[in-house]
């Protein structure tokens, strides 16, 4: 590729500060004709012919002033030329890609070429075959810096050869819906613009990831392709071409390659008419016994909810609280947990409380169910939905292929799966284990304990899918029941559940953002204990039957996982797992799962924290974690 003959100017400078986006007016595909990066100034480049494949004309010119040529088709959809420049880069520490993609603070993405390295580092780490005049999708969360980062990302796609980019309006698209996009479109893949359940807006947290053409995330041989290409990364190929205009839908043509506008929500609920009964669903929420409430937390689900609840399913428009996407999420911290949904929680659990209540989070993928005073944990949830998938919902109708769980999540799902005798899997945290698996038939459901759910529709965790599946399940087991009589409720169903299948009694500690020395010291240290247990070890009143730190080899591709998470097994079945999350953007996230059987019916209405708390005080004991961290109590318990 020939160089720009400036090519050590800023990638800023070429594609728009980052402080200056929000302060331009965008362009509109509806103008007779536009100037070429009209602004900022364009900048000159090499009129060497382009080597890629894919051919975009390239014109040298050192004016501002300078405008191209607009074309439009009998069609209507605008063409446009443009130029590929060369930039010049060097490497920046820090871009290791976690399990769900590369989490900064927003001002770390914002810093000079800091997005552009991640994402040429990406292209240079993929196959030509893989995107080169191939179709790519494009969608976010709608937090902060999103707009800014869609223009970024489609104008280095097509400087790489890239043939098209189909974009949710206004940047727009869930993580679910993307993955659901891919899968319809045949695309090569897609990015996600999201930090997920992490705070959003100018002091917080942003991130991307990649999707690959089943719709799943990127797998660790390709983000340690991404991560290693960020330390070596020279040079940036963008195309020279305007800031697409993301609030109509349409198309524009730059050469061959184009950026599409999409409507967000059709392909996803188009897939989720094909999955559920709609009229079945529609049957129970417009029921006048019934009351729902779905609370979006000014997240990506905003975008959904009307259209797929309210438009569809007959739900009133003020059952949806908080329905509409921020950049900043209103303030507030999009996860759906008891401690930050508590505007959700404190309305179930009032006085004359709604029959059903379910939260989403930041992108769309995670989500929380209620019943009336009644809060059914994610390990719960997901044996619920796999045990009840054949008979309530029309896309297992033949039975599920199999379960699977991340190892921290309760043992529920492997008493469903040993009743209903499924094949079953237990593997490390993180939606892209699940992925060879589906695409292997050899899992239908899944979930993790962190409030994710899916199945094998996508390749993605799923919160609106989840919350459309536990409302299958509560229509199905009303659907006989007349006006005046008892509904069966959230909270029986799940009772229900545990009188068949016994009860895991479950809960999480987070001590979020805690000094990342601390914590690895704290992860060492029980990593050291372990080591030198041996079964029958004594731990109080409980007797080790083994500790290992789980390691996990897929059954598909033989790839192997290691040191994903500190287990101590005890010969009751109960256990004490540590782990340190990768999913924040700032210091260290030490998480603790505590988990024990209870079969006895008679005990299965005991508070958790009651239950558990000799394992919880055990976990404390054992981990040393107030000497290790400084920390007296949790973030969050779960």
């Amino acid at each position: 590729m020939a160089s720009c003959s400036h090519s050590s100017l800023r990638l800023n400078n070429l594609l728009l500060s980052c402080s200056s986006f929000r302060n331009k007016p965008s362009l509109s595909n509806s103008n007779a004709t536009l100037s070429l990066l009209s602004y900022p100034p364009k900048l000159p480049v090499s009129t060497t012919s382009h080597s890629h494949s894919h051919s975009i004309s390239i014109r040298a010119s050192s004016s501002s002033s300078s405008s191209s040529t607009t074309l439009v088709e009998p069609e209507g959809i605008k063409v446009l030329f443009a130029s590929i420049n060369s930039v010049s880069t060097r490497p920046i520490e820090g871009q290791k890609t976690g399990t769900s993609g590369l989490r900064k603070k927003v001002k770390v993405f914002m810093q000079e070429n800091y997005l552009a390295n991640w994402i040429q580092a990406l292209f240079n780490s993929l196959p030509p075959e893989d995107y080169k005049n191939g179709l790519l999708v494009l969608g976010g969360d709608g937090r902060y810096f999103n707009r800014e980062a869609s223009q970024i990302i489609i104008k280095i796609a097509a400087g790489n050869g890239v043939g098209k980019i189909l974009v949710g309006k206004d940047g727009i698209m869930s993580t679910p819906a993307v993955s659901a996009v891919i899968r319809k479109q045949k695309a090569n893949g897609g990015f996600i613009m999201s930090a997920s359940h992490n705070p959003g807006g100018p002091e917080y947290d942003w991130g991307i990831k990649f999707n690959y053409s089943s719709g799943q995330p990127a797998p660790e041989s390709i983000t340690d392709k991404i991560y290693g290409n960020t330390l070596s990364i020279a040079e940036i190929k963008v195309a020279d071409i305007p800031d697409v205009d993301l609030s109509s839908l349409g198309v524009t043509k730059y050469g061959n390659f184009s950026v599409e506008v999409v409507d967000p929500v059709s392909d996803y609920l188009e897939l989720m008419e094909n999955v559920f009964d709609f009229p079945l669903i529609k049957s129970l929420i417009s029921r006048p016994d019934f009351r729902f409430v779905f609370d979006a937390m000014h997240a990506v689900t905003g975008a959904y909810a009307k259209p797929i609840f309210v438009d569809k399913l007959g739900a009133t428009l003020d059952s949806i609280s908080n329905g509409v996407p921020l950049e900043d999420f209103g303030h507030g911290h999009p996860d759906p947990n008891l401690t930050y949904a508590k505007d959700l929680v404190d309305i179930m659990y009032g006085e004359n409380g709604p029959d059903f209540g379910a939260a989403s989070d930041g992108d769309g993928d995670r989500n929380m169910i209620l019943g009336k005073g009644f809060f059914v944990t994610p390990s719960d949830s997901v044996a619920i939905i796999a045990a009840n998938a054949q008979e309530a919902i029309p896309y297992f109708q033949s039975g599920p292929k199999g379960l699977a769980r991340s190892m921290p999540t309760s043992g529920a799902l492997d008493r469903v799966a040993e009743k209903l005798n499924l094949p079953f899997f237990e593997v490390p945290t993180g939606w892209k284990f699940f992925g060879n698996l589906m695409d292997a038939e050899k899992l239908s459901v899944c979930g993790e304990e962190s409030f994710g759910t899916g199945s094998d529709h996508i390749r993605e965790k799923d919160g609106i899918w989840a919350v459309l599946a536990w409302l299958s399940i509560i229509a199905h087991r009303n659907k006989d029941k007349k006006p005046g009589e008892n509904l069966v409720s959230v909270s029986d169903v799940v009772k229900a559940h545990w009188a068949t299948y016994g009860r895991n009694f479950f809960s999480r500690y987070d001590y979020e953002e805690c000094e990342s020395e601390g914590a690895n010291k704290m992860i060492e240290y029980v990593r050291d204990l372990i080591s030198k247990s041996k079964a029958g070890d004594k731990y109080g009143s409980y007797s080790l039957q083994f500790a290992d730190d789980f390691t996990y080899t897929d059954p598909v591709d033989g790839s192997v996982a290691s040191k994903q998470g500190v287990r101590f097994v005890f010969t009751d079945g109960s256990r004490i797992i540590f782990r340190l999350s990768g999913t924040g953007s700032a210091g260290a996230t030490v998480r603790i799962y505590i988990e024990q059987f209870e079969p006895d019916v008679s005990n299965h209405e005991v508070d958790a924290q009651t239950a558990l708390k000799p394992l919880i005080d055990l976990a404390l004991s054992v981990s040393k974690l107030k000497e290790f961290t400084g920390r007296e109590k949790p973030t969050v318990i779960t």
